[in-house]
């Protein structure tokens, strides 16, 4: 039996090569995609998953509440985590590490800047890495210790053992590599190439243990199964207020679960309002609707072919065959088509998977030899086959034998509406798929748009060191002096950054109820100049000692203080005095999609990590290089030459969203391009079927573009309801995404109306296309015979 139906099938799907070409093509396409959306979602899913600890580690955070504002930190001060490892006896372990930095490693002579991360003691022990020489237990064991991972460590040592070996960090501090880790994988939260340990004699580090005030610090917690978060939360933040009292009413604490760090990372107003786990479902429901898209072709062109198994269906049922061994017999013809097309698509993601990884930034691989990976396909290649093979086989197996044997059996009236349906389906997701990607792509441009409050283009960025720090007012006189630069500045962070943040001075006047969070930032003189930042009131710092008791600060802090008159304003911050001697615009520093915090800014040249070049218009961008290069190779020689365009670190904020956009166009394109040759090889049947009537209208005196009209009219109508259940969908869909913005665009009408416009166009281009040979040929032909 089984030989048999193989036998048929191949005969049929040979016999119909351009039903099946088109059947695979589509089956390919949707295969292909489901692959890549699948490996893609997987690898988000497993986000962070091999850490051992998994299920039970967590990151303290806070919902900081200002002038009836929330928003959500992760920032903590430093004693933070002693005081919960020591207060609080269900924390198995607390543990403190900074925010990734770079800074340079370097071996003799060999130098390179990587980006580190300086944890204290037991990282290893809430946080696992896989390592390849060394272990947890004894790899921080001091603050001369690093671990590196196992590119970092051939990139400085090559071939040599670099265990126990010296490495100096910033070409000052002597660091011994005490293990390496292997690479990390792309699905994790942390990304370095270089973990050491706090150094506690320090005396900035020393002072900052007892400072409950600032926080810059990432806390993380390990802690026993079955912890009660809610109530772990409750006692973190009671202990936090009572070191700190002023943050009472202020900051509510919570531990916040690794499983959430990835997918549900957004919030809104203190809410988890969720993250990448809504472009997660999104894309899942899009690998679905492809794969649907390209079944319902399949159920289409094998119900409008029917008159051609008619005769078949009425023969074999004479001849003894049941509705269910027919029915078996079109299922697998689906199946083999679908296995076909699942093979082929297979080819194509081995072929395109580099370029996918270049797409989405990750390390996707296609793991051939894992049980897992088969039985998932084979759910798919079944899933695909019966869900296509099934309208087929239940309509071709209910054929009348004495109706089709008669010849009074008209095959194919049956099949319209459900026909119909189907199509408008197709049409129906194909306008989401190119509506959702217009309105990402507008909300994209709307925020690159905005004010920034700074000029990113021409300004370059440079890590800051000991020699930079040194010799600055010679790098900057030199740097002026060259003729292409405008200004030179520096600051405690990147003006792409905000790396600290703390309660707002007092000053008189100040609401006895206010509570107020603000960004802050040290700077040295020329900072308005360099970084095109407007001066809205006062003057920019000058360099002059007063300078060292003066304060600037932002739009957005003028008004969340109330202050009128805010330049001369006296403010008492950490024990000192400052006086107000100007304010800014409001600068984007953060995200792009939230509003400016409040900030202050102060005059301290000597704590700054990050020096800012702004080129004069009209100099070349490979010019103004060339001059910085010269003058950091001369004044900074141990250090590599490396920069940043501002413009480009600005634009890495958009990462997820440009992602969607890039992920979700082509997409679109290939679920329209399936419907597309769905509805081509429908009109070829269609025309094949009514080749004598459009012969006897022509005879009759019917033009070519009446008969282009009679045969089109049908589908655009199926197109012109699908627009018309589309469009609203997609403005209820898209509206609610956009709502998860502060800043977001405006939804146009007229766009879904484009869209509709651009889905009709094609669809009229490919019926036109297939009708034409029809409506041009000479109806001798195909009258001849009758």
């Amino acid at each position: 039996m089984f030989r048999n139906y193989l036998k048929i099938a191949l005969r049929n799907l040979l016999r119909n090569k351009g039903f099946s070409i088109t059947n695979i093509l589509g089956l390919t396409i949707g295969c292909a995609s489901t692959l890549f959306i699948l490996l893609w979602v997987h690898d988000e899913l497993t986000f962070n998953k091999f850490h051992q600890n998994y299920e039970n580690i967590y990151q303290v955070m806070a919902n900081r509440n200002y002038n009836e504002e929330i928003f959500t930190d992760q920032n903590m001060v430093l004693p933070l985590a002693n005081a919960i490892q020591s207060e609080l006896p269900e924390v198995e372990q607390a543990v403190t590490a900074t925010f990734s930095e770079s800074h340079i490693l370097g071996n003799g002579e060999t130098k390179a800047r990587k980006i580190g991360i300086t944890a204290s003691d037991n990282f290893f022990k809430v946080l696992s890495w896989e390592f390849l020489e060394g272990n947890e237990a004894t790899a921080l064991p001091d603050a001369s210790s690093i671990v590196l991972t196992e590119s970092t460590a051939k990139s400085l040592f090559g071939t040599e053992d670099p265990m126990h070996k010296t490495v100096k960090l910033d070409n000052a501090t002597e660091l011994t590599v005490t293990g390496i880790l292997k690479d990390i994988p792309s699905n994790s939260t942390f990304q370095f190439d270089y973990i050491h340990a706090f150094n506690y004699s320090d005396e900035g580090l020393l002072r900052s243990l007892t400072n409950w005030t600032n926080s810059s610090w990432n806390v993380f917690l390990k802690v026993p199964p079955g912890t009660d978060e809610k109530e772990l939360s409750e006692k973190i933040t009671a202990l936090k207020i009572r070191n700190s009292p002023n943050d009472k009413g202020i900051s509510e604490y919570f531990a916040f679960p690794m499983s959430k760090w990835r997918l549900y990372a957004e919030f809104k107003e203190g809410v988890n309002t969720g993250g990448m786990i809504q472009y997660v479902k999104m894309f899942s429901i899009i690998a679905v609707i492809m794969l649907l898209v390209a079944c319902v072709n399949f159920m289409n062109l094998s119900t409008a072919r029917s008159e051609r198994r008619a005769k078949e269906v009425g023969i074999r049922k004479t001849l003894g065959s049941d509705k269910k061994q027919l029915m078996l017999q079109f299922f697998f013809e689906s199946m083999l088509l679908t296995l076909s097309a699942f093979f082929l698509s297979l080819l194509v993601v081995l072929l395109l998977m580099p370029y996918f990884n270049e797409l989405v930034v990750k390390k996707l691989t296609l793991d051939l030899s894992s049980p897992i990976f088969w039985i998932i396909s084979g759910v798919i290649v079944v899933f695909t086959g019966m869900v296509a093979g099934s309208y087929p086989a239940l309509y071709l197996s209910s054929f009348s034998p004495v109706k089709v044997l008669k010849g009074t059996f008209l095959a194919g009236e049956k099949a319209v509406l459900p026909r119909n349906i189907l199509v408008v389906g197709q049409f129906v997701a194909s306008i989401l798929l190119i509506s959702g990607t217009l309105i990402v792509y507008q909300q994209i441009q709307y925020i690159k748009n905005r004010d920034m409050g700074y000029n990113p283009n021409n300004l370059v960025m440079v890590s800051s060191s000991d020699d930079i720090q040194k010799n600055f007012s010679v790098i900057k006189d030199e740097l002026l002096k060259s003729g292409k630069i405008q200004g030179v500045t520096r600051t405690f962070s990147p003006i792409t950054s905000v790396w600290w943040r703390s309660p707002a001075p007092s000053w008189e006047g100040k609401p006895t109820d206010m509570n107020l969070l603000m960004a802050g930032l040290y700077t040295d003189v020329g900072f308005s100049e360099t970084m095109g930042v407007k001066m809205i009131q006062g003057n920019d710092f000058t360099g002059m000692p007063s300078d060292s008791t003066s304060l600037i600060l932002n739009r957005a802090a003028v008004e969340a203080m109330g202050l009128k008159e805010p330049v001369g304003t006296q403010m008492r911050y950490n024990g000192e005095t400052y006086n107000v001697i100007g304010v800014t615009e409001n600068v984007v520093m953060d995200s792009p999609f939230k509003p400016v915090e409040p900030m202050m800014i102060f005059f301290s040249p000597e704590i700054t990590y990050s020096i800012s070049v702004r080129f004069k218009d009209g100099i070349p961008v490979q010019d103004g290089l060339l001059a910085m290069e010269e003058v950091f190779k001369t004044y900074n020689p141990s250090v590599p030459f490396e920069y940043q365009f501002v413009d480009q670190e600005f634009g890495r904020k958009f990462v997820s969203e440009e992602l969607v956009s890039k992920l979700t166009n082509i997409f679109a394109a290939l679920t329209i391009f399936v419907c597309c040759i769905g509805l081509a090889g429908l009109a070829s049947y269609t025309i094949e079927k009514r080749f004598r009537e459009i012969g006897i209208r022509k005879v009759l005196g019917a033009s070519v573009p009446q008969v282009l009209l009679l045969i089109s009219s049908d589908f655009l109508k199926l197109v012109l309801i699908a627009f018309c259940i589309a469009a609203p969908l997609a403005y209820w869909k898209m509206g609610e995404w956009l709502e998860t913005y502060t800043y977001h665009v405006t939804m146009n009408f007229w766009l879904f109306i484009g869209v509709g416009g651009l889905v009709l166009f094609l669809a009229l281009a490919v019926v036109t296309a297939n009708t034409m040979k029809a409506a041009l040929a000479n109806p001798v032909k195909s009258l001849k015979s009758e």
